[in-house]
């Protein structure tokens, strides 16, 4: 993160986001003390961090194989749409799609990479043939196995580059 950003940051900033984005949940205080400044000080780093786009949004993960999805997918897909409108038609009903995780456009092979989660082989055939009535041309789709490693940590803090 050594780019332009990066210089509107110092280092308790970003000391403060990394924290942050691996324990939300932690309180004022316990950061202040962390990062050696006032509560309300604190307070008003992350607010300005907040208000300049830094912190997007604050989640709760949620565990995906005790709700019932069991099939975690990563679909590949190509189309022959090429005009704007349509396209752009395209990415909106993808986005209202809420089996989606993430959506990507690619370079290469593919125009698309969708993060799917479904709770089982019948919602699989329904999403893919829902994919389908989109004017898609080709879809490969992969089930996740089993997960090696997930996070949504990124690796801002000194001592990890």
């Amino acid at each position: 993160m050594k780019d332009v950003e990066r210089k509107l940051l110092d280092s308790i900033d970003t000391h403060l986001l990394d924290i942050l984005q691996r324990e939300v949940q932690i309180s004022n205080a316990e950061i202040a003390r962390r990062v050696n400044l006032s509560p309300p000080a604190t307070h008003t780093r992350i607010k300005r961090l907040e208000s300049e786009g830094f912190i997007d949004k604050q989640v709760a993960i949620l565990n995906q194989e005790k709700l019932g999805f069991d099939l975690l997918c990563y679909v590949f897909m190509s189309t022959n749409i090429h005009q704007a409108k349509e396209l752009e038609a395209l990415e909106n009903a993808l986005k209202t799609m809420t089996e989606i995780l993430e959506c990507h456009c690619l370079t290469g092979e593919y125009d698309y990479l969708l993060k799917v989660v479904i709770r089982d082989r019948k919602e699989l055939d329904r999403f893919i043939r829902k994919l389908n009535r989109l004017g898609i041309s080709r879809i490969q789709t992969n089930l996740s196995l089993r997960e090696i490693k997930y996070s949504t940590v990124l690796p801002i803090s000194e001592d990890e580059q």
